[in-house]
């Protein structure tokens, strides 16, 4: 059997020991698997010739077949080339090369017959192309010839004259050396369910397709693939993490949570928080282990359903947790959560890295005897020197922001891992939850609390500025605050925005008579924490600042938010922007400031935030602009295995199909002992090779 894995890539013709350590240590290249599975980024009808007086210059590639009837060098020094003038009978094209002259001049030959292909474009009206490439046309059989691939390779990798032709002639050397079908990756009832071709066929036709059917054919088994094995990875973890760990009872509702809910609650919950409730009530009666990830917009009443969730676990005679990614928000919730539990006889305690002395030990001693019964702090919670009586229940909020291996550190706080629930702000599609997190159940807060007006979004292009100034002097003079928020802290010499230290003078300037307040990454924490303490308190009526401020500071009195060189955010990342305002029942404007030229597809992005408020529709269309990027850091939750083709962006179909068969195949073979599946299974072992064993965190 013809065993690609152990197959060594400098063993195939024309790579050798250099090559081969370039391919690795540029692609990760190393055996004939490897090179089979970098796809191409596209591909070029090869199987058509053009007569010379079809040709226009917009067209991308072309090919042509005819004969040089002359040559001539023209121009001098940096300028020379050589230009060959090739007819085929219907019109005249010039072929050019500004290098390598030499060596075209001696393989040319006149009055041979070629087929020359490459891209047009027009030179004192004459249609020419540069640097084509060129068969002998009896070497050349059309039929066979098909869709051109063309692979992406580095300037390392070009220096060694691995350039896309290349990879290309590895591809067919290694196709050559298949002669009989691959041993298959999935049954054969998969891959019929699915309407799937065989792992053969799929390989061959991504790289050498003969049509645009077969390419799609050969796209939807390898996408298939992949999503597949990393929906089967998911659900497997989930199923290892439910046998090796119980979860902690909480059967009981009991005086604290009945206290809060008649004598504390603030306000009636809406019908979302309730339905929350609900979901995690029914996790935590199981006595299976609770992890759920609770998804809601700024302001949509996370943190009340959180801290209600604790309760349950102080009823039960449990201590709960929660960890917030910086000391501003840790303050923010612990003051959110004190004033929410006034007068209760409720121990709250708030643990940051400026914690020390006598107080940070009191609260060390606490935890120890139980006496602490809520817990609040940034990753200094997660400690050695931090000890729990009995943890239960933990929350973390703003999930990506804290490593997978910083959380599994909680679970060493008790005997058994505690209750886990996820927070974000951040809207995640349905697809990408899927598939991130894919482990973790899903509650969605959906409604915004009774009394929240909506933020309303304006577009306004950057030589509006006067009339801008006005309107945000008037919200000063009502009593408001002002965020200015700016994509970049010093100038870029490539990019020309105004940066914050700019703005920052100007703004000062425009508004004299208002304190304004200075934040961005590069400043020291103390510091940053300080100048956003100006403005939580008060002191200050601007804040000018970079992104630092899409996560974190509450401040109800701020009603206006100029987001400048909007062109340069992502949707999402707008839609955070903006939930830092409308926090109070006061209308609040969110300004997207733009120079006047803009691309289509930005002008289409400004759109949507000024048409919607809606989160999930905001991160649906995200998601198709800008492709799921690194989003919420997808290594993190069991997505192990990087993804060579398919795009969870675009694929949402095929991750769905993906997602049933893998739940069809845990539900009829949970422990992996059918030997129909044995070739699943074992692939899945091979993908799992060389990962941190994560399966039991979230």
């Amino acid at each position: 059997m013809f065993d690609l894995e152990r197959r060594d890539i400098k063993y195939l013709t024309g790579v050798g020991p250099m090559r081969a350590e370039t391919l690795g240590k540029e692609l990760d290249i190393h055996s004939l698997r490897d090179l089979l599975s970098y796809y191409p980024y596209k591909y070029v009808d090869r199987s058509r010739i053009y007569a010379i007086n079809e040709l226009d210059a917009n067209m991308p590639f072309i090919q042509i077949k005819g004969q040089i009837l002359s040559t001539e060098t023209m121009g001098e020094g940096r300028g020379k080339r050589l230009v060959a003038h090739f007819s085929d009978g219907t019109g005249v094209v010039d072929l050019v090369w500004f290098q390598g002259i030499k060596f075209a001049q001696k393989s040319l030959k006149l009055f041979k017959p070629y087929i020359v292909f490459g891209r047009p474009t027009v030179f004192n009206q004459r249609i020419q192309v540069a640097h084509p490439e060129m068969e002998a046309a009896e070497e050349i059989r059309l039929s066979t010839i098909g869709f051109r691939p063309f692979y992406i390779t580095t300037e390392k990798m070009k220096r060694m004259g691995l350039q896309s032709n290349a990879i290309e002639k590895m591809m067919h050397a290694v196709m050559d050396q298949i002669t009989e079908p691959l041993p298959e990756t999935l049954t054969p009832d998969i891959i019929e369910e699915n309407h799937l071709i065989s792992l053969t066929d799929a390989l061959r036709h991504i790289h050498f397709p003969q049509n645009t059917e077969w390419l799609k054919r050969a796209e939807l088994r390898l996408k298939f693939e992949e999503l597949f094995y990393v929906q089967l990875n998911i659900l497997r973890y989930v199923r290892e993490r439910q046998i090796h760990f119980r979860g902690y009872l909480f059967n009981k509702i009991g005086d604290i949570f009945n206290t809060f809910y008649h004598q504390n609650l603030p306000f009636a919950l809406t019908e979302a928080q309730k339905r929350v409730i609900r979901e995690i009530r029914r996790d935590l009666c199981t006595g299976k282990q609770m992890n759920r990830l609770l998804q809601g917009d700024v302001g949509s009443g996370k943190t009340l359903v959180a801290l209600m969730s604790m309760l349950i676990a102080l009823d039960n005679g449990y201590q709960a947790c929660l960890m917030a990614p910086t000391e501003i928000l840790a303050n923010q919730h612990f003051d959110t959560i004190q004033s929410l539990l006034f007068g209760m006889n409720v121990r709250v305690e708030l643990l940051t890295g400026s914690i020390k002395g006598k107080r940070r030990e009191s609260i060390l001693q606490g935890l120890l005897t139980g006496d602490v019964q809520i817990l609040i702090g940034t990753h200094a919670v997660i400690e050695e020197t931090v000890q729990f009586h009995s943890l239960g229940f933990v929350v973390i909020d703003e999930q990506h922001r804290f490593g997978v291996e910083q959380r599994s550190k909680l679970w060493k706080k008790n005997v058994q891992p505690p209750h886990i629930l996820v927070m974000t702000a951040t809207p995640i599609p349905r697809t990408l939850a899927m598939t991130i997190y894919g482990d973790l159940d899903v509650s969605v807060i959906d409604q915004l609390p009774p009394g929240r007006k909506p933020v309303t979004t304006i577009h306004q292009y950057d030589n509006q500025r006067a009339s801008l100034f006005h309107s945000i002097h008037r919200q000063l003079a009502e009593g408001r605050q002002v965020y200015f928020v700016y994509p970049l802290i010093t100038e870029s010499e490539k990019i020309d925005l105004k940066n914050l230290e700019e703005g920052y003078l100007h703004i000062c300037e425009a508004f004299a008579n208002y304190k304004v307040c200075k934040v961005h990454g590069k400043m020291k924490a103390a510091e940053k924490d300080a100048q956003m303490q100006l403005f939580v308190t008060g002191e200050a009526q601007i804040m000018v600042a970079t992104t630092v401020i899409e996560v974190g500071v509450n401040v109800p009195n701020a009603s206006v938010m100029v987001v400048e060189n909007a062109e340069r955010f992502g949707l999402s990342q707008l839609h955070q922007l903006r939930g830092r305002v409308g926090r109070g029942a006061d209308q609040s404007y969110c300004i997207l400031v733009t120079k006047q030229k803009l691309a289509e597809e930005t002008r289409k992005r400004l759109d949507i935030m000024v048409r919607t408020n809606d989160g999930f529709e905001i991160a649906e269309a995200d998601l198709k602009f800008r492709g799921p990027g690194d989003l919420e850091g997808t290594q993190q939750s069991g997505t192990a295995f990087d993804l060579k083709i398919a795009n969870l962006a675009r694929d949402g179909q095929i991750i769905q199909m993906a997602r049933e068969a893998a739940q069809r195949l845990m539900e009829s073979d949970p422990d992996g002992t059918s030997p129909t599946n044995t070739p699943i299974w074992r692939q899945l072992q091979a993908l799992r090779k060389g990962m941190t064993n994560w399966s039991a965190i979230s």
